[in-house]
């Protein structure tokens, strides 16, 4: 026997361990090198783990829901696969109780292995044995299977609630997934439950196991009623929901919400937030965004948007004011030569799938084009769920621009353990009263208001203050002449 032992990989600066989320892949079943085995979660992201090396998982060491440290086994990979078919079975006994196949390229039918459910999902109920079932699978009603003809693995909480729903193998393939590489997750299956059962139009069929792009988003909301059975009980995956249909009804926090609110929780009890505003006149900087912009799509194939100019105005501030780019340990100020640059990403509509900061790093070291284009990728990593650990860590400075969906001005909470954030409000057409040759003239002009939440125990607001007028003057005088 040629055994491989995986272990609990490592996950980024700071990150000693992680969450199982669920196992893709069940004792006896026949892997590739990379290909995902299970997914993980930590305090920043959820990630998909790639196989080591091709063979049969032999042993599952680790269940859903257990916390296992950086570099501790987990499974145990037979690579001889002569061998595997005895080494499986002396495995029947790992520690998540799946049987093991026959034969390692059999196909799995859900009827034959025992309902499972995801940890985080705790609102899921679970589906009674198939043999329970007296309705026998009519053509284009095939009962959920672990992979589509496309190739796409269905995961055994999706596959449950759609056997409790009644929805069909077909209808699951039709569903454009936003998890990564087109996967189907649990809110994409309600999503979609609730808008077949409120009468409307099923989704089309989606192309065959391909990632979003940048451009395509997520699954939009669809507001949730409680389906029967479950007290008004409903997932906060999506805030967005529909009025209440019971005078009280309970929304249970997700995963990624939960963190949320530990972390911004953590962050006020932390520093001593202060937030100052300012107000620029960028009407140069729009002119030359628009003078550019469609030249600048046709030769790098994404949009040019504000965020840029911003993070490149607020970069060369922090080099004129570096102890905001900095943080604190005690009573030891820890000032960084590197920028790292976070970038708060709103996920799904309107913000419901929550808040992300991944990171650029060594961002000072980019011009306007690197920056652009680091954005643009990292926004689309978020977006479409391809981040890793290493993309969120390490971050010394945080811009948020809340301008993005049309608000004025706001006092973002400061993301630890940084001691600055930069916030940005929407860019619109004001009129302004200028001085033009000692005459007060009535203009109209680009303004944006800034602002930023600094803490107070290190940051006076003098400090906080010019440091918020150097970008404000940055920014107003931008060089129209200037090369992207």
């Amino acid at each position: 026997m040629a055994r491989v032992e995986m272990v609990m990989p490592k996950m980024g600066e700071s990150i000693m361990e992680g969450t199982i989320i669920e196992w893709t892949k069940s004792v006896g079943d026949h892997i590739e090198q990379d290909e995902t085995i299970l997914e993980i979660a930590t305090d920043k992201v959820d990630s998909e783990v790639p196989a080591p090396e091709s063979g049969v998982l032999v042993e599952i060491l680790a269940e859903a829901g257990d916390v296992i440290e950086v570099g501790k086994p987990i499974a145990i990979i037979e690579t001889d696969l002569s061998a595997a078919a005895g080494a499986g079975a002396d495995s029947g006994t790992a520690k998540t109780g799946t049987e093991p196949k026959a034969a390692p390229q059999a196909e799995e039918k859900p009827a034959e292995e025992p309902p499972q459910v995801s940890a985080p999902a705790a609102d899921a109920k679970t589906q009674p044995e198939a043999s329970a079932e007296t309705h026998t699978p009519a053509e284009g009603d095939t009962p959920p299977q672990r992979h589509g003809s496309d190739g796409r693995f269905f995961s055994p909480l999706v596959r449950s609630i759609a056997e409790k729903e009644g929805v069909s193998m077909e209808e699951l393939e039709s569903l454009a997934g936003s998890g990564s590489q087109g996967r189907v997750n649990k809110q994409d299956l309600l999503d979609y439950i609730e808008a077949k059962q409120s009468g409307k139009a099923a989704p089309a069929p989606a192309p065959a196991a391909q990632p979003q792009s940048a451009s395509s988003g997520l699954s939009k909301p669809v507001a949730k009623a409680p389906s029967s059975g479950n007290r008004g009980e409903i997932s906060a995956g999506e805030i967005n929901v529909g009025r209440p249909v019971e005078n009280v009804q309970i929304i249970k926090m997700d995963r990624m919400r939960k963190v949320i609110a530990e972390h911004m929780v953590k962050s006020k009890q932390t520093s001593a937030h202060v937030t100052t505003f300012g107000e620029a006149d960028v009407t140069n900087l729009v002119k030359f965004r628009n003078k550019h912009k469609d030249r600048f799509l046709k030769e790098n194939g994404f949009k040019l948007t504000f965020t840029p100019f911003f993070i490149e105005a607020t970069i060369q501030a922090l080099r004129e004011f570096p102890l905001l780019n900095s943080s604190v340990q005690g009573d030891e100020i820890h000032m960084k030569r590197d920028i790292n640059y976070g970038i708060a990403v709103a996920l799904g509509q309107s913000g419901s799938g929550g808040l992300i900061v991944p990171v650029i790093k060594n961002a000072g070291e980019l011009n306007l084009l690197g920056i652009a284009r680091a954005t643009n990728e990292l926004a689309a990593k978020a977006r479409n769920k391809q981040l890793i650990p290493d993309d969120l860590s390490g971050g010394t400075f945080t811009l948020t621009n809340y301008g993005s969906v049309g608000n004025l001005m706001g006092t973002p909470i400061i993301n630890q353990p940084q001691v600055a954030i930069f916030g940005t409000g929407i860019v619109q057409k004001r009129p302004m009263v200028l001085e033009v040759d000692g005459n007060d003239v009535i203009a109209i002009r680009h303004m944006v208001y800034l602002s930023m939440s600094y803490d107070h125990r290190i940051i006076d607001g003098a400090l906080g203050g010019a440091y918020v007028q150097r970008v404000k003057q940055l920014l107003e005088e931008f060089d129209m002449n200037r090369s992207i």
